[in-house]
């Protein structure tokens, strides 16, 4: 620098060192030590999705509904399904938790970025394979390693990847239209490589069980973190379970309310309370007299529940009750 005059020399910055280390100068002074801070990392992308992961939750409920319909049709049986919470995790701790060999598929999620995942456990291949041949759904433990599927097996395959497909599809039918596509079939999962280790993905996981045998295995779809983004609105503004039709809801609703209103009520007027022994009431004859002592109004009961104090009277030839106030439930 040209300017050197402001610049503390060697025996200024060893004195300071000094002067912190011995605690003769204070380190904790300055403007806005108390204020809140959180630590940041920048490189650290962030795993929340800006949307509420119950919508997804909910994609994958009515998912389940049609894909057990879809198995049924084809394998003659219903399978079970057990859905897990959506996950959000690092693409590289997912795959440690996987153990070749798998059926591991690439797929296309139009208009969706990327690729997607989906992973058939060996065991719900083979109890599919024996419940499509008229079996109790019995499966094979683990897969020797190195093994490939047969090409029953392949197809097998082929027909719950259609399945899941035509599954899936309606279940974003009423946030988006979803398209699949199959791209690629691998064994191990690491050559699949639909995301980087470190890069977050979206996880949904379905423990199937087939047959008398209950026996299966998983059935997962990873969604890498950036292919949701350009949906990440639609999945925080449509969190519904319902079909999202909109107009069909209200008249709903004034459907239901219409039928609520024309409930038939029954309405008794009290007119007072009194108390009398069992003696009193065995012993009473035509005639006798029962004193009791009238409050200002009527009380107007429905289901035994006062609903109204209310004055008796005539109107022209008929008796009539007013209506002074209405009450609260329950209230005496």
């Amino acid at each position: 620098m040209a300017d050197n005059q402001n610049l503390l020399s060697r025996e200024e910055l060893a004195a300071l060192v000094d002067g912190v280390g011995s605690g003769a100068i204070a380190v904790d002074s300055g403007f806005n030590m108390g204020a809140p801070a959180k630590k940041h990392d920048l490189a650290a992308e962030d795993s929340s999705l800006g949307v509420n992961v119950m919508s997804l939750d909910m994609i994958n409920e009515r998912f389940i509904r049609q894909f057990r319909l879809g198995m049924l049709e084809v394998l003659r049986t219903s399978p079970r399904i057990n859905p897990s919470r959506v996950q959000i995790v690092r693409f590289g701790d997912y795959l440690q938790g996987l153990k070749a060999p798998l059926s591991v598929n690439t797929v296309r999620m139009a208009p969706l970025r990327g690729h997607a995942m989906v992973v058939i456990e060996p065991k719900l291949v083979f109890s599919s394979l024996d419940s499509f041949f008229g079996g109790f759904g019995k499966g094979v433990d683990q897969l020797a390693p190195g093994r490939l599927f047969t090409p029953t097996e392949t197809r097998i395959i082929k027909l719950i990847l259609q399945v899941f497909f035509r599954s899936m599809r309606d279940a974003w039918g009423p946030i988006t239209s979803i398209d699949f596509e199959h791209v690629s079939s691998e064994i191990n999962p690491q050559f699949a490589q639909i995301a980087d280790e470190n890069d977050m993905i979206v996880l949904s996981r379905f423990e199937a069980e087939l047959g008398s045998q209950q026996s299966g295995g998983f059935l997962d779809i990873a969604i890498p973190y950036v292919a949701l983004k350009p949906v990440r609105d639609l999945l925080r503004s449509r969190v519904q379970s319902g079909d999202g039709n909109e107009a069909s809801d209200r008249v709903w609703h004034k459907q239901l309310e219409d039928a609520v209103n024309d409930a038939p009520l029954d309405m008794h007027v009290l007119l007072g309370k009194l108390q009398a022994s069992l003696h009193t009431v065995k012993t009473m004859q035509a005639g006798d007299v029962l004193y009791f002592k009238k409050g200002d109004y009527a009380r107007g009961l429905i289901e035994d529940t006062p609903v109204f104090d209310l004055e008796v009277g005539t109107m022209g030839s008929q008796l009539a009750a007013k209506v002074v106030r209405a009450l609260k439930p329950l209230s005496e």
